[in-house]
């Protein structure tokens, strides 16, 4: 490790976080000051040149922000915000990230020590508030704590599943003095978070696999934290297997390849969700068995061998008990697997998959991009921005009926050009993880798809976007309904709209007001050219296209239903 200039010198707690940062080579934060953290915000203030701090406008935005950071770069966001309702704030976006396995460093001030449980001002437990939905949390009290808590906190975050924590500060340990250094964390005992891979599984795998006739993988976000595409693709060519991809995984597999079969769940294609009940060895690669994915668990691949490659030895048997289970790095474990896997043809089987494609081809493909409808679609959109943008744009979502139009419509070229919210389904996810995302990767193209309730859950955060004159690109799909439960309304509540449909405010000039381009589409003779003129802006550009109001997102595994009883329309 690169020793600095304050090493072995006497410096406050605040100052020894800034440092400890430094050391794990953050160069990002995103933000809120405070009262109780306001040592180490005045520590910072001599670190800017090092340390980049977007101020955020609401706690939850520096959670997202830091979520989207992450994702796309693979490291660990870090995000600062004080005690009490600032502390509060910040336990959404620490949910989405546990359930998402997303690494987070969320750094709260606390009150004094003395303090502490006497009901001062702004304080609040939230390292008690925030276990359930942390991987590990901490309340520092003493200067010379915060090194050793900071080194387990990154190492906590980012090793084997990877998920968000908590370091709490008190504000008499940020004012503390301390003698600083600062060691790495690389083990703790009790914990580890890399399983070594059981050989004789591997052979038990690869057996099953090789006897199978119709096998189907299952690829999930851990191949994607794992960095395990290019073993993927790998297995699937060499043994001739689909893959279908679940909304976390979507990008880890090439989307045009001619083993790719699509997208899994209750709003995924007809193939993958049908013929998960045809296969006989299920490949589970960094996935959970969401229930968005299984449907009616009693009724999910009742005829398939599972073979599992999960890290997380907890996920193993929880919802879908596993023939053979491969628990460590899904990298690893494929690595041990392929030189075991023989070479197969399987002509038949992939013919089942496209026969499966041709159908939803012609019965909802096909009126995405040949409308029947005056109003524009948002299928219709989506299909056209991955036209114009070629694939290569990230796009991050929101979460609503256009996120499940988006996973189905948008063809990510690149790994990790995928981000949404999955496992919490966080409404305003959309627009703050956009930000961190460009901050992540800003010499590329970040689009933020979102609808125009979840806009407005965050719409502060055009703050930060001006602010730190950050260059998202924001498309807001307007039908002025909350258009997911709308349709759930219309389906099974017999069309009784019980406040779901939306008075908006006029999109475009609060992007004015914040110094934001934006143009209104409503007419399908100007999607084309405006949609290219949002991408091929250099500056933070906001398009509204006001769309079908009744637009429903098909196919559709109903609640109850089977993964095989998924409906076309």
């Amino acid at each position: 490790m690169k020793r600095h200039t304050k090493y072995n010198t006497t410096v406050t707690g605040a100052e020894a976080v800034i440092l400890a940062l430094l050391d794990e080579e953050v160069t990002d934060i995103f933000g809120y000051p405070g009262g109780a953290i306001m040592p180490i915000y005045d520590a910072l203030y001599d670190y800017t040149e090092k340390l980049n701090h977007y101020l955020v406008r609401h706690e939850q935005g520096a959670t997202h922000a830091a979520q989207g950071y992450s994702r796309v770069s693979g490291k660990a966001g870090v995000v600062f915000a004080t005690s009490g309702p600032g502390a509060t704030n910040l336990v959404t976006g620490i949910a989405d990230a546990q359930i998402d396995s997303t690494p987070l460093v969320c750094i709260t001030g606390q009150v004094a020590s003395h303090l502490l449980g006497t009901d001062a001002f702004q304080e609040t437990d939230v390292v008690g508030i925030t276990m359930p939905v942390t991987k590990w949390n901490i309340q520092v009290t003493k200067a010379e704590d915060i090194p050793s808590a900071l080194a387990k906190a990154f190492y906590i975050a980012t090793s084997g599943r990877p998920g968000p924590v908590l370091v709490d500060i008190t504000k008499d340990a940020q004012f503390g003095k301390m003698i600083y250094e600062y060691k790495k964390c690389e083990s703790i005992r009790s914990y580890f978070p890399n399983p070594k891979v059981d050989q004789e599984e591997i052979k038990k795998a690869a057996a099953l696999i090789n006897s199978s006739e119709r096998p189907m993988i299952l690829c999930g976000h851990g191949v994607l934290l794992s960095s395990a595409e290019k073993q993927l693709l790998q297995l699937a060519e060499k043994a001739c297997i689909p893959v279908a991809s679940t909304l976390l995984g979507l990008s880890a597999f090439p989307p045009e390849h001619e083993l790719y079969a699509g997208y899994l769940g209750m709003h995924g294609n007809y193939g993958p969700n049908l013929l998960t009940n045809e296969c006989d060895v299920l490949i589970a690669v960094g996935m959970r068995f969401d229930d968005r994915v299984t449907g009616n668990v009693s009724k999910y691949a009742k005829q398939a061998k599972v073979v599992h490659l999960e890290i997380d030895k907890s996920e193993i048997n929880k919802i879908i008990q596993a023939e053979v289970a491969l628990v460590g790095d899904a990298k690893e474990s494929l690595e041990l697997l392929l030189p075991l896997i023989n070479s197969k043809k399987r002509i038949s089987w992939l013919q089942q998959f496209k026969t499966c494609n041709e159908i939803e081809n012609e019965k909802v493909i096909n009126n995405a991009r040949n409308p029947s409808t005056e109003k524009l679609l948002m299928s219709e959109v989506i299909d056209k921005l991955n036209l114009v943008s070629k694939g290569n744009a990230i796009v991050v979502t929101d979460v609503g009926q256009h996120q499940m139009i988006t996973a189905r419509y948008y063809k990510s070229n690149q790994p990790k050009n995928f981000v949404t919210s999955g496992g919490l389904g966080t409404m305003g996810f959309g627009l703050p993880a956009a930000i961190g995302a460009k901050i992540a990767k800003p010499e590329s193209e970040v689009v933020a798809i979102l609808g125009d309730g979840g806009f407005q859950m965050t719409i502060q955060e055009l703050g930060t976007i001006m602010q730190s004159e950050i260059a998202v690109k924001i498309l807001i799909l307007n039908n002025n309904f909350l258009g997911m439960v709308r349709q759930w309304q219309q389906l099974f509540f017999d069309r009784r709209y019980s406040f779901t449909e939306m008075k908006n405010p006029d999109f475009i000039t609060i992007a004015k007001g914040y110094g934001i381009q934006g143009k209104k589409v409503t007419e399908r003779s100007d999607l084309i050219d405006e949609l290219q003129k949002m991408v091929e802006s250099k500056v933070s550009y906001l398009l509204e296209v006001v769309v079908e109001n009744e637009e429903n997102v098909f196919p559709m595994v109903t609640t109850g239903a089977s993964v095989s009883e998924i409906i076309l329309e």
